[in-house]
């Protein structure tokens, strides 16, 4: 008997990246986009090329680098936005336009103000548009989970008619029980045959993104929406990892299906997208939790010792993940096996991201002995921000004497090359800090929210300093990172490095190379 092909959607660049504090960069998401294609994704959704200019070019350039995955970009079912997505994958090897509209009665009433035959002549207009850029166009009924059977194939026939390939049906709330979702790929299979593929996207309000996920396959889906670590907007969507383990570990239901995922790029892509978003999964999570193969009850390590089976469905090894190979090089390590370990956890650096990326390994492995990978994950991910800096920190001395009042002296280079010191107080030692920063800057940035932890293991582990920070209460807040032994330290950079983000995003960001500095 043959197999069909289950085909990955991967949205983690677009879906995913509407998780609140996701924001990624353009050089970021490049690098998660190349990871992907290694992982073999087969559509990697790019982002929302009309969203804004930053989307367009990360996308375009995505776009540039990617050959073996396809690209896609979303689009509302307006013309400015399909000629907008059209422009950003056109130097795509293998592209596709990602066009949809609401089809359930209370958006249609309340949201688009639209009568049903109005919605199938839009989304009709919007599939013809596409077609005429790409071969690929895939058409999206919004919140189908909670729209009218009937109305669906009727959508979905006069799309398939203007030339859509591939019809979604997204539970865009999270609503659905499985087998509400597999009732409704039944009959969409049944009523649309072959004439395009049906795919599905699962949001994760219920915890049921996975589950209705598996039960559309098991009814005729071929294509799956999903995300790394499950990254989406308010719950998350369908995680990638644990629909492809399932489909894997359970052969004997699945034996009709299979992927074209490398699932020993599934850990080393968890650990990717968690470094570069500062969000970690878990640690509980399935598959790729930092628990999932931990054994602490005396019964399950007995068993585990006696046969792995008895406890693991499957072996860490399976997703990447080796355990025994994850104490790596040292003080005395040249540059190219640096180089060669970083390409191996998905890592492509140019030369002068390389260069500080090694200098700043050299600092760390003589203070600390042992270096673990989610270390270098940490050091690499510190070297793709993308911008330079226009404030850089230079030096930090703190005070906070038993009885007394928390106090900083901060040095930070500006703009203009000069640097500065100052020092002030505060209602504690990172208040003190930050405030310091706002008088040299000249800024007011008001903390939204601040996370620190710990990269690997041991006393001398890599502090992670993540903030997220409103410069303007009209504007949405911008998230800094931070990474050094010394947690202070890394709070610092990771408030500067939310300011220069902000300066950047607005335009106002006079560049300026980094020099030497503070650094791990």
């Amino acid at each position: 008997m043959s197999k069909e092909q289950i085909i990955i959607f991967d949205t983690t660049l677009r879906d995913g990246e509407q998780s609140p504090g996701a924001s990624m960069n353009t050089k970021e998401k490049i690098q998660i986009a190349m990871q992907l294609e290694r992982l073999g994704v087969d559509v990697i959704e790019a982002g929302f090329a009309a969203a804004s200019p930053g989307d367009f070019e990360a996308i375009n350039k995505i776009a540039q680098v990617v050959k073996n995955s396809t690209v896609c970009s979303l689009a509302r079912a307006l013309e400015r936005d399909i000629t907008e997505a059209a422009k950003a994958i056109e130097p795509a090897a293998k592209k596709r336009i990602h066009t949809f509209i609401a089809t359930s009665p209370i958006h249609m009433e309340y949201k688009l103000k639209m009568t049903p035959d109005q919605v199938i002549k839009k989304a009709v207009e919007a599939v013809s548009l596409a077609k005429n850029f790409v071969d690929d166009v895939e058409f999206s009924c919004e919140d189908a989970g909670r729209s009218d059977i009937g109305f669906l194939k009727d959508i979905s026939d006069a799309v398939i008619e203007a030339g859509a390939k591939t019809i979604n049906l997204p539970d865009t709330v999270g609503i659905r029980l499985p087998n509400e979702i597999g009732d409704m790929i039944a009959q969409m299979r049944e009523h649309i045959g072959t004439r395009a593929i049906i795919s599905v996207h699962n949001h994760n309000d219920l915890g049921l993104g996975v589950a209705n996920s598996i039960e559309a396959i098991k009814h005729g889906a071929r294509q799956i929406e999903c995300t790394i670590n499950g990254l989406g907007e308010r719950a998350g969507n369908a995680a990638l990892e644990e629909i492809v383990m399932a489909l894997k570990v359970r052969k004997d239901v699945f034996s009709d299906v299979y992927t074209n995922i490398n699932t020993k790029e599934i850990y080393p892509t968890s650990r990717m997208i968690a470094s570069v978003t500062g969000i970690e999964p878990q640690p509980n999570k399935a598959i790729v939790g930092k628990n999932a193969f931990a054994h602490e009850s005396g019964i399950h390590q007995d068993g585990v010792l006696k046969h792995k089976e008895t406890y693991e469905i499957f072996s860490p090894e399976e997703i990447g993940l080796n355990k025994e190979d994850t104490l790596i090089l040292g003080k005395h390590s040249g540059r190219a096996a640096f180089k060669d370990k970083l390409e191996k956890l998905g890592f492509s650096l140019n030369d002068e991201e390389l260069q500080s990326a090694f200098e700043r390994f050299k600092e760390l492995a003589d203070k600390k002995k042992d270096i673990y990978d989610d270390d270098l994950r940490a050091l690499a991910t510190s070297n793709i921000t993308g911008i330079e800096s226009a404030y850089e920190l230079k030096a930090l001395q703190l005070m906070d004497s038993t009885g007394g009042v928390p106090s900083a002296a901060v040095t930070i280079a500006l703009p203009d090359g000069s640097e500065v010191t100052d020092a002030g107080i505060g209602d504690g030692t990172i208040d003190a800090v930050f405030k310091t920063i706002d008088r040299i800057t000249d800024t007011h940035g008001v903390l939204m929210d601040y996370k620190v932890k710990s990269v690997s293991q041991g006393k001398n582990a890599l502090a992670s300093v993540t903030v997220q920070v409103a410069f303007n209460q009209d504007e949405p807040a911008v998230i800094g990172h931070g990474l050094s032994i010394d947690t202070m330290l890394a709070s610092a950079k990771a408030y500067l490095g939310a300011l220069n983000s902000y300066l950047s995003m607005r335009g106002l960001l006079k560049k300026r190379t980094p020099s030497s500095g503070c650094t791990i």
